[in-house]
């Protein structure tokens, strides 16, 4: 068929076909666009073939993108019990490659199948990617198509099952996990307050120091029926209302200082504006609202922080990190001033000039090597561009250059790139399979199990009695380790909590920079 020969064609046609399939669902799993690597290798066993170019187009396409999105998660990931995470993550990596190596090396397996068999049964692209780049056998591609279907379903299957085999009631833990979060990021409520207190009556703000007594941020104020932005000068008298924001336990002690609470709200006067402000200025990022003079200037109280969907009460020692939402009040006329200060930029949702020079500066830095013990490392194409997204995507903006974009735009691309890689890299390995099978037989499918399976198991024993870690976060860590999305999902259905998700995110690109890593040292042994 003469359309078959053509590239773009077979490559429209090969995710098409690899779409339908994915979204088939039986028992509730789906390969979803995984499908479209089998569908690649069959069109590849009959000698239709993706060139190579789309290929590498997808792959630094697909890595870059994945880098900028994981790049603020990865360097925060050791705050709080992420250091814990950060080892179990590392543990299920280590003895998957240990695994991986003995059987490659006592079972006879193919070191190139091996390290394909590897990332399949972590179903990790980035890791197959970097293996492609390194080894340059069809191979791995091979490895990765048989180990990949049991690293879906095992995942899924073990963590449903896990909670029976330990006997433990999932309800229990997700209320200890919720108490735990709530002493760590209390909700923040809105209360409005009569002033009644004779202490406080005839007192400035700023004598007063409410802030620093109570935790709480005082948002507004109405004396006589006039609504008032708090300043240091402001004058308490008696009757008038303050709203107040902050944790439950700091509005109590607001209401021990100033007087009873009250269900009359203040409206929010035509000259004031509240917005909801981005912080893409470096020169703030990193520094504490203490350190911020310029918001006295111009009359504004920031009521609370949003960071990675939690919302944070806003003490002056507070650290700005690029990304955080700001709930600032002020003047109109103040607010686009006060907008600068913290950048409030748009995120790029469609120039390509970072993509082009992120990319560029990783190949640059996978050009690089290292000699030791004979060795010669090097990050490689993936591992550079991996690296240098991470840092970029930590980094936020450099001058003019803004590294981050929108969810939307970095999914986008990110698929496009792994579309673009799954098809080639499947017709390319195609040729093989059937010479592949006939020599290994079914042996591959047992020994692509073992690694999925054995490393959880010793994953979960290191996290329950060595670590105590809470099994909604457990089951967070052990998909986020194995890269596995249909095993977040699968969680997600039996869990009522975002404790899994915080943990997978967590623990992600952690894991997909160690299996990459684990892949170059198998590639050297």
């Amino acid at each position: 068929m003469s359309l078959l020969s053509n590239s773009y064609f077979v490559l429209f046609l090969i995710i098409l076909i690899g779409f339908i399939i994915g979204r088939i669902k039986i028992k509730g799993i789906s390969l979803d666009v995984s499908a479209v690597i089998f569908v690649a290798l069959f069109f590849g066993h009959y000698g239709v073939v993706v060139p190579i170019d789309f290929q590498y187009i997808g792959l630094v396409l697909f890595i870059f993108t994945i880098g900028i999105q994981a790049g603020p998660s990865f360097f925060e990931s050791f705050k709080r019990n992420g250091r814990e995470l950060a080892m179990l993550a590392s543990l299920l990596i280590l003895s998957a490659g240990l695994i991986t190596f003995l059987i490659s090396h006592f079972l006879g397996v193919d070191k190139n199948l091996a390290i394909g068999l590897l990332n399949g049964a972590l179903t990790s692209t980035p890791g197959l990617a970097t293996a492609i780049d390194i080894t340059g056998s069809p191979l791995a591609s091979i490895g990765y198509g048989i180990g990949y279907p049991f690293g879906v379903i095992g995942v899924i299957l073990f963590v449903n099952f896990l909670p029976r085999i330990l006997r433990i009631d999932l309800n229990d833990q997700k209320k200890k996990y919720n108490s735990e979060m709530l002493a760590q990021y209390p909700d923040i409520l809105a209360k409005h307050f009569v002033v009644e207190n004779e202490n406080v009556i005839g007192k400035s703000l700023g004598d007063l120091n409410i802030r620093f007594m109570t935790k709480a941020v005082i948002s507004r104020i109405m004396h006589q029926n006039t609504v008032i932005i708090p300043e240091a000068e402001i004058i308490l008298q008696k009757g008038d209302t303050v709203r107040a924001v902050g944790s439950n336990e700091a509005l109590e002690r607001v209401k021990l200082l100033v007087g009873s609470e009250t269900k009359k709200e203040i409206p929010l006067d035509t000259k004031y504006d509240v917005r909801s402000i981005l912080v893409t200025n470096k020169e703030v990022v990193k520094k504490t609202l203490g350190q911020l003079p310029q918001l006295k200037n111009f009359y504004a109280t920031i009521t609370r922080v949003r960071r990675s969907g939690i919302d944070i009460s806003p003490s002056p020692s507070l650290k700005l990190q690029f990304g955080d939402k700001l709930i600032v009040i002020c003047t109109k006329e103040n607010m686009e001033e006060v907008s600068r200060i913290f950048g409030n930029d748009k995120l790029s949702s469609t120039d390509f000039l970072p993509i082009a020079l992120g990319i560029i500066l990783g190949i640059l830095v996978g050009e690089m090597s290292v000699n030791f013990w004979g060795f010669s490392f090097g990050l490689g194409l993936t591992g550079g561009i991996l690296v240098v997204a991470l840092i970029l995507g930590r980094t936020g903006k450099t001058g003019p250059i803004m590294w981050t974009m929108t969810g939307e735009a970095n999914q986008i691309l990110r698929q496009i790139g792994l579309l673009f890689f799954l098809a080639a890299v499947g017709t390319s390995a195609g040729s093989l399979l059937e010479s592949t099978f006939r020599e290994y037989g079914v042996e591959l499918f047992v020994y692509g199990a073992i690694i999925t399976i054995i490393p959880m198991i010793i994953t979960t024993i290191a996290a329950r009695y060595l670590y105590k870690i809470n099994l909604l976060v457990l089951l967070g860590t052990l998909t986020g380790s194995m890269t596995s999305t249909p095993g977040l999902a699968a969680t997600d259905n039996i869990v009522d909590s975002d404790a899994p998700a915080i943990a997978y995110a967590t623990v992600y690109p952690i894991a997909m920079v160690l299996l990459i890593m684990v892949v170059q040292i198998l590639s050297l042994i």
